[in-house]
């Protein structure tokens, strides 16, 4: 009987070992989960194709300008760019995976350019795909950031 209780003993001690992996590569991606953010930023300029111009040179910006995340066609977030032409997207990476943002979604700024420039063409878009460019971490909170790649005028 005793024999029976140590091989009992030891058989649970081996499964024991066995778990704490596991549940620990299970709890490590709900953590990072919950811990981390997913940030998609950039800067819209005032120029027909929404980018910078040549060699850096002066480029306005485009203010209050309505910049759309869209995933297949549908609106999934949006921003206003700031005075500075800046916006940013914050979304949570339980609900949305990184290489699916990548291969499946596209920012589309949908305030007509000739808000920002009366010159610049009142229908029509800019639309860029995205990249990552890395991770931050702030304390606890690990930060994916994803760029735009570059816009591009869209003719409505």
């Amino acid at each position: 009987m005793a024999f029976q209780t140590l091989m009992l003993v030891c058989l649970l001690v081996a499964a024991m070992a066995l778990i704490p992996p596991i549940a620990e590569a299970q709890l490590g991606g709900l953590i990072s989960g919950l811990l981390g953010l997913i940030r998609i930023q950039g800067t819209v300029f005032c120029t027909v194709d929404g980018n910078m111009g040549v060699n850096g040179t002066a480029t306005p910006v485009f203010p209050n300008a309505l910049v759309q995340l869209q995933c297949g066609g549908n609106v999934v977030s949006s921003s206003i760019t700031n005075g500075s032409g800046i916006f940013s997207i914050l979304l949570d990476p339980l609900q949305f995976l990184v290489p699916s943002l990548i291969n499946n979604c596209n920012l589309a700024v949908k305030t007509p350019l000739s808000n920002c420039n009366t010159s610049l063409p009142s229908i029509g878009g800019l639309s860029s795909t995205l990249q990552v460019i890395g991770s931050t971490v702030a304390g606890l909170l690990n930060i994916t950031n994803i760029i735009p790649t570059g816009f591009g005028f869209l003719r409505a």
